[in-house]
């Protein structure tokens, strides 16, 4: 699943930012699907494929984003995400 950044067709694309990069040790996954599916499910992904608790910890706190419209806070399950898109986890950031 660890494909690096190229976007791969019936996949989506994970980017990670600053500490999410840190302990993904990677800029991004690419996660092979079968169509749309959930953000809550690439997310379980994502946290199975690095299987540490660092990054579990990290992924926790973070902004999500599918493509460039922020996800919230709410039920992961309800937001869909479609092969070809682009998911992004930001961890919060100091300073401003």
């Amino acid at each position: 699943m660890n494909e690096g950044p190229n976007q791969a067709e019936g996949a989506v694309t994970v980017r990670y930012w600053a500490s999410a990069r840190a302990a993904a040790g990677t800029e991004a996954d690419v996660v092979e699907v079968d169509g749309a599916t959930t953000l809550a499910e690439v997310v379980r992904r994502v946290v199975a494929l690095h299987d540490d608790e660092a990054f579990t910890r990290v992924v926790g706190v973070c902004s999500v984003l599918v493509e460039d419209r922020p996800a919230g806070k709410g039920d992961l399950t309800l937001v869909p995400v479609e092969p070809g898109q682009t998911v992004q986890l930001l961890p919060p950031f100091a300073g401003g």
